[in-house]
């Protein structure tokens, strides 16, 4: 897939423009960022895409230095399940967030 990034996005869409998936995530009165929104469009869930998509996350997060939380349940569950991969872009908060994910409707 490729990848772009915009300032709290990063998504793929394909060749026609339709988006493919995203990550949306919006920074915190004390720095560090908090991921609100995943999506995987229907006909590529279930092929490991939404795993594939946070990796690119974490590593962009790591990359720049942000620690992370996540309101978006998915992406709370994942970083939890990854938390011996990715111990330097977790906040200490990360395990203490509640989750609220935001719907637009893409679900």
């Amino acid at each position: 897939m490729n990848w772009n990034y915009e300032k709290g996005r990063i998504y793929s869409t394909d060749e026609k423009g339709e988006l493919l998936c995203e990550t949306t995530f919006i920074r915190k009165e004390n720095g560090e960022v908090n991921i609100d929104h995943t999506y995987v469009n229907p006909v590529l869930r279930g092929h490991g895409v939404a795993g594939q998509m946070m990796e690119v996350v974490a590593e962009y997060f790591r990359k720049e230095g942000f620690k992370a939380t996540a309101t978006c349940s998915y992406a709370n569950i994942w970083l939890r399940r990854h938390k011996r991969q990715y111990p330097d872009i977790l906040s200490k908060d990360t395990f203490d967030q509640a989750v609220a994910c935001r719907i637009d409707g893409k679900h």
